[in-house]
């Protein structure tokens, strides 16, 4: 009798493990999976999206760049590829290395009432960086 009862119990933990371990692999996924809009789709989107965390895609506009000389605050403005709207961005924190005017950047955040996307991460690419040579 004792031996059945601990097989029930071992299969029982088995499962609530094994359930818990899925869930923990979904939540993982659906996370890594967020979307991005670029530049225009945001614009439009703008009241529909205000005070939700969101990632944006575009490109830094020349000129645009404007660093606090004692900190760690940058502004600047993204705009489209193909040159559409803009949008005025604010982070604070490490600038990443590869982040450079007219370099394409994802910055994740949100919009705040003075219409300022207020990023808390700013991921820049630089494929040339990482394409073999050849």
């Amino acid at each position: 009798m004792r031996a059945v009862l601990r097989k029930k119990r071992f299969l029982i933990g088995g499962i609530i493990v094994f359930i818990a371990m899925g869930y923990l692999g979904y939540s993982a996924f659906v996370g890594a999976a967020t979307y991005y809009y670029q530049v225009d789709e945001f614009l439009a989107l703008e009241s529909a999206v205000y005070g939700q965390n969101v990632r944006v895609n575009g490109i830094v506009v020349a000129g645009s760049v404007e660093r606090e000389a004692q900190g760690t605050v940058v502004r600047f403005t993204v705009a489209d590829a193909e040159g559409g709207g803009s949008l005025p961005v604010s982070f604070q924190g490490v600038v990443p290395d590869t982040f450079k005017e007219g370099g394409e950047v994802v910055i994740e955040g949100q919009l705040n009432a003075d219409g300022i996307f207020q990023a808390h991460t700013l991921m820049a690419k630089c494929p040339s960086r990482y394409e073999a040579e050849g």
